[in-house]
């Protein structure tokens, strides 16, 4: 979904600077608005969020029934590690009402799950360390438009403030976690360019992975047992070898041990990642997405919510 979406955004708006492109979609992705590109982003967040709250509220409205319990998940869930029982405990929800809640916000169009491939510890005879008996295998979930996850992560946790009209508070706030936020956006689309790039493998699964002892961003298998690992950095500076130094010890936190290295980064790599590329280390950057935009045709223009 997030291809066809990231597809149909370039189609309508057809900003050809990747980064910005990216930058714009982690906001509007998923919502079906024409948007007016060569306005600055905090600009149309104003102009087309924040001055259009009522219309919009009311739409999420109908998808969440305004339901206190449901608003309170989805914006732990946009806001937290995505780990559906840690925002369980933060709504103050238990297993079973958070578990209906999901149930239905799935149900709705707003999340889709996203399934742990953590294994339970085996036992080996003796008992298991607290630390790890008390460990609960978790699923993730994931909004089903970047739009929906900006709406609950920035605009619904400050309603009070929009509906007085304190604009200036809610652009500072995002002003203030922006890259950490398209950061996600930045890792679902590297996951569809992995896929892209390695076409010729018949992939099992792709997504990120976490379990007691690490999160990487991106981990796929295939048919023929290649195991692929990808890092994904949306950061203003070059990525350089300390980050696939970092990588290569989580792989072997998990004992694993990949066929094939993805890095995917917004500004580029040191010259030392760039030198020891190779058919095992791939390096992405930023103008790669274009690959994700060709052949596009109408089929790819998607509505989201109706101006």
């Amino acid at each position: 979904m997030i291809k066809q979406q990231f597809r149909s955004f370039y189609f309508r708006h057809m900003i050809h600077d990747i980064e910005k492109l990216i930058n714009y979609f982690s906001v509007f992705g998923g919502l079906g608005w024409n948007i007016d590109i060569d306005a600055p982003l905090e600009e149309l967040i104003q102009s087309q969020i924040l001055d259009n709250f009522d219309l919009l509220n009311n739409q999420i409205t109908e998808l969440t029934s305004n339901e206190p319990q449901y608003l309170k998940l989805l914006t732990n869930l946009a806001r937290g590690d995505r780990r559906i029982f840690s925002a369980f405990n933060k709504s103050g929800l238990s297993n079973m009402s958070g578990g209906l809640s999901l149930k239905h916000l799935q149900e709705v169009g707003v999340l889709e799950a996203e399934y742990s491939r953590e294994e339970p510890p085996l036992k080996d005879g003796n008992k298991l360390k607290r630390e790890i008996s008390r460990h609960r295998i978790s699923n993730k979930m994931r909004f089903t438009s970047p739009f929906l996850r900006f709406w609950f992560y920035f605009i619904s946790p400050m309603k009070k403030e929009i509906e007085l009209g304190n604009y200036e508070k809610v652009i500072e706030n995002f002003r203030q976690h922006h890259q950490a936020f398209v950061g996600y956006t930045f890792e679902e689309l590297s996951n569809e360019l992995l896929k892209f790039k390695l076409s010729s493998y018949t992939f099992i699964e792709s997504g990120s992975y976490w379990d007691r002892h690490v999160e990487i961003d991106l981990m796929a298998t295939t048919l023929d047992e290649k195991l692929i690992i990808g890092e994904c950095k949306w950061k203003n500076h070059k990525l350089n070898k300390k980050e696939l130094n970092k990588l290569n010890e989580k792989c072997e936190k998990v004992d694993f041990n990949p066929d094939i290295i993805m890095l995917f980064t917004k500004r580029g790599f040191s010259k030392e990642l760039l030198s020891i590329q190779d058919k095992k280390l791939r390096l992405y950057t930023c103008e790669d997405f274009e690959d994700l935009l060709k052949n596009i045709s109408t089929d790819d223009l998607i509505t989201g919510f109706q101006h």
